[in-house]
């Protein structure tokens, strides 16, 4: 599925967080919400992402966004994930009907099921208002942290 397009509506999500709450895109209504696509929990890449945004996770919430990301891990490998890194953000599992969010947000590779690094920056009205394809994770959160700030303006 392609990328949704900058100014349409977000598609709904209902996913499990990784303490087993089901967080439904509604639930950040009046938030700008970042939510940030990767391939597995605890791998090099995934991590240098995931700690470079709870390095600037108050900087975020003083922008009045919150953090969210996105794999098909499980729940449990989620819990595990923050509990090691000390992770701030929140993390979804699209693992009961697979890449179903994912490929609904375009972040699903066909060529062997590969999630691809992207990020959707959705507005207070639940619409998209940016969107990144295949980030470099060690560079993105300050990327998309200078979007919002640009885009609050």
């Amino acid at each position: 599925m392609p990328v949704p397009t900058i100014g349409e509506a977000a598609p709904d999500f209902a996913l499990p967080d990784q303490d087993g709450k089901v967080r439904k895109l509604k639930d950040f209504k009046g938030k700008w919400v970042v939510l940030y696509f990767y391939p597995k929990d605890d791998t090099p890449g995934c991590c240098t992402e995931a700690i470079g945004f709870t390095n600037v996770f108050e900087e975020f919430q003083k922008l009045d966004a919150e953090i969210v990301g996105v794999s098909a891990d499980t729940v449990a490998s989620h819990k595990k994930f923050i509990e090691k890194y000390k992770l701030k953000v929140t993390l979804l599992s699209d693992k009961e009907k697979p890449f179903e969010i994912i490929k609904a947000y375009g972040a699903y590779k066909a060529d062997g099921g590969h999630i691809s690094r992207d990020t959707i920056l959705i507005d207070p009205a639940g619409k998209v208002a940016f969107t990144w394809k295949a980030v470099k994770p060690k560079d993105h959160p300050a990327e998309v942290k200078a979007k919002l700030a640009e885009l609050k303006k």
